[in-house]
């Protein structure tokens, strides 16, 4: 009799995927989810015989082991195991094999080895049958990631294109993002990812046998999405000067970026600020099976000494200044992924947060997360994992200071609890709507729960690092203000245009007040950082008791041109002294309008049927735009980034420019553009488009 040899092996790929719900994935790879039992066909030069044996092996990482759980040997049984790899025969047909194989819902992911080995009396021989990728599994029960609602699942999973929040308290604007998680060979970079992790280079067979673990993979893919330590993927660049690399603001999406980064032999690539952290963080978590969404916090805390307030200086003049380390950003983007929590206890599963943008070290390097999102509610900050540096995110006390360059002294002048964290949003599922979540990070500001939530932070974050709760409250301010401010817009807020404001000033006593107002303006980064001052002036006036009064203040364009930042962002600011009593800061960050950019997609889009696009812009400004290039991507819809040169714009003057898409693949696709000239840099639009077969 022959010996039995093996002749084929078909692992069922479509079955296997549309089972798996990994039928998007591009990869020709087997790529099945943990938990859940897939079919291949073995076919063998003759039938088995009886006394013949099959006995399969899995195995991962460089240094497999059944101690590390990153190997398993198991022979055919008759029935599933749910806690160990096992297979079971489904059918015999002549020399065919139908064999299913189980894997548990805690297995590392990553990817398999898988061999086989035949045995008749003491005879055995070896064969290798392929490879594998295993994936987190959130529609099994028994997987750390099980999320029970599918139309959560469609949208925090297998969505390949979402929304960021962006904008300032005032003024929330979006902005598309294509996460291509399934697009080719995604899916072998995310895995690459893991394999250059600094953990890995330390201990790979250590590092892998944790993949098993959600929050594991997650706080090493937070450190390993940033540069900073390990050649991530992304450098990051707050500067303003871009040269040498790609502005962040003009990235749509993570495909390029990853892409990107495998292409130079996995050098960082430049640059990236939070949103593009966070996006490029979806798309790699939502790849290897973790539910992800994103969340945008407006008035964003950066607690630099974690004492749980921040504080925000300006000179006397009205100027602000960098001093002290701590900052408020207008907003700041990060993540939340869905997955229980074994080491703090049930009451803590759920969303998870996860921030990939490099702003403070965390175990000595750059990295921040799981923390809890009930952790963080409750004020419980001293949990795992950086539970009091995201706490301060969104719920930090502000103290305002002025700063006397000639004495060199600080005085509080302010001292606030509401502020910090306002409109903290993330995308609805299934459509482009937002939805406030503050709610889930903190009480209603201002109510006692929240309070007492607060300083029970503040007590247990003095017993792990060692100041005093009592010893570090705010600074007391010795009297309550007699004026209020605010500013006004009063017109459009479009680039290109003269910015229009009015300062409100109101006598909050019953005595006449005198007050001397020191006004300037400045154009800043997203993170609260100014970057040149752009207008100053002062007033000084007399209000009456219980009066208010108004004052008209005009910004020309041509001030304020040749200092906005890619981020569209002014602060303005009133230091006003009133006399014999409390200064107060009026303060108001503007964002600024882009010109206005349409796209239209001329007719129905069908699966490998061209489709034309229009792109329309118009030059609003009385002068030449010159350096106009149009970009455009989108998953399954274009194959890599379109790119297109266009000559000047006169004043006015507005360009129709015509872009042809084929789909590949029938659903839900969205299409994003992106123009930018010499004075509009980085304008966007992008639309949905359904694609049928």
């Amino acid at each position: 009799m022959a010996a039995l040899r093996l002749t084929n092996t078909n692992w069922q790929l479509e079955a296997n995927a549309s089972a798996h719900q990994t039928d998007k994935y591009s990869s020709t790879e087997l790529t099945v989810r943990r938990g859940r039992a897939f079919t291949l066909i073995l076919t063998f030069n003759r039938a088995l015989q009886s006394g013949e044996s099959l006995t399969f092996t899995v195995e991962t990482g460089p240094r497999p082991s059944p101690q590390s759980k990153t190997q398993a040997i198991f022979g055919i049984s008759s029935t599933v195991s749910n806690s160990t790899w096992s297979a079971v025969q489904q059918s015999t047909s002549s020399s065919s094999v139908s064999i299913s194989i189980s894997s548990p819902a805690n297995a590392a992911i990553g990817r398999y080895k898988l061999s086989m080995q035949t045995a008749l009396d003491d005879s055995a021989s070896r064969t290798s049958l392929g490879t594998f990728v295993l994936l987190f599994n959130p529609w099994s029960s028994g997987d750390d990631v099980f999320m029970p609602d599918n139309a959560k699942l469609k949208e925090y999973l297998l969505e390949e294109f979402g929304i960021v929040f962006v904008g300032n308290v005032n003024r929330i604007s979006k902005l598309g993002w294509n996460y291509g998680q399934f697009q080719e060979d995604i899916l072998n970079i995310c895995l690459s990812i893991l394999d250059r992790s600094l953990n890995y280079r330390k201990d790979s067979a250590t590092d892998v046998s944790r993949r098993n673990d959600p929050k594991y993979v997650g706080r090493v893919l937070s450190a390993m999405i940033n540069s900073n330590d390990d050649n991530g993927v992304l450098q990051g660049n707050w500067s303003g000067n871009y040269s040498g690399g790609v502005s962040p603001s003009s990235w749509n999406g993570s495909v390029e970026i990853l892409r990107q980064w495998k292409d130079s032999g996995f050098k960082p690539v430049k640059y990236g600020q939070c949103w593009v952290f966070a996006s490029v963080l979806t798309t790699v978590l939502r790849c290897l099976g973790i539910p992800t969404r994103m969340i945008s916090n407006f008035n964003s805390a950066h607690d630099a000494d974690k004492n749980l307030s921040v504080d925000v200086y300006y000179d006397t003049s009205g100027n602000p200044l960098n001093m002290g380390g701590d900052s408020v950003w207008n907003f700041h983007v990060w993540n939340e992924s869905w997955f229980i929590r074994s080491d703090l206890g049930p009451s803590y599963n759920g969303w998870q947060i996860l921030d990939a943008t490099p702003q403070e070290r965390s175990t000595g390097i750059f990295q921040c997360g799981p923390a809890s999102l009930k952790a963080i509610k409750e004020g419980d900050v001293d949990l795992d994992f950086d539970t009091p540096f995201v706490f301060a995110e969104v719920n930090a006390d502000r103290i305002t200071w002025t700063y006397d360059s000639t004495t060199r002294e600080t005085k509080p002048i302010f001292s606030e609890t509401k502020s910090i964290g306002q409109f903290t949003s993330t995308k609805a599922v299934g459509s482009y709507a937002r939805v406030d979540v503050t709610n889930d990070y903190k009480y209603i500001e201002g109510s006692q729960k929240e309070r007492e939530v607060y300083e029970k932070a503040r007590v247990k974050l003095g017993r792990v690092h060692g100041f005093s709760a009592t010893s570090e409250k705010r600074p007391e301010i010795d009297q309550k203000p007699e004026i209020s401010g605010k500013f006004k817009v009063d017109g459009s807020l479009e680039i290109g245009q003269d910015l229009s404001l009015i300062l409100v000033l109101r006598n909050l006593t019953s005595v006449a007040k005198t007050v001397k107002a020191n006004m300037t303006a400045w154009t800043i980064v997203y993170t609260g950082k100014p970057i040149h001052e752009v207008w100053k002036d002062s007033l000084s006036i007399t209000l009456a008791s219980a009066e208010e009064k108004q004052f008209p203040i005009k910004i020309a364009y041509a001030e304020y041109q040749q200092h906005l930042t890619r981020d569209n962002m002014i602060r303005v600011t009133a230091l006003c002294q009133v006399e014999s009593g409390i200064e107060v800061a009026v303060e108001r960050n503007i964002s600024l309008d882009n010109p206005e950019l349409v796209m239209q997609v001329l007719g129905d889009a069908k699966v490998n049927e061209a489709v034309s696009v229009e792109v329309i812009f118009t030059n609003p400004i009385n002068e030449e735009v010159t350096d106009c290039v149009l970009l455009a991507e989108g998953s399954d819809l274009l194959k890599g980034k379109l790119k297109i040169e266009l000559p000047p714009l006169k004043p006015k003057q507005g360009s129709k420019v015509p872009l042809e898409i084929v789909p590949t693949k029938s659903g839900t696709k969205q299409l994003l553009v992106n123009f930018s000239c010499d004075k509009f840099p980085d304008v966007k639009a992008f639309e949905t488009i359904n694609v049928v077969n």
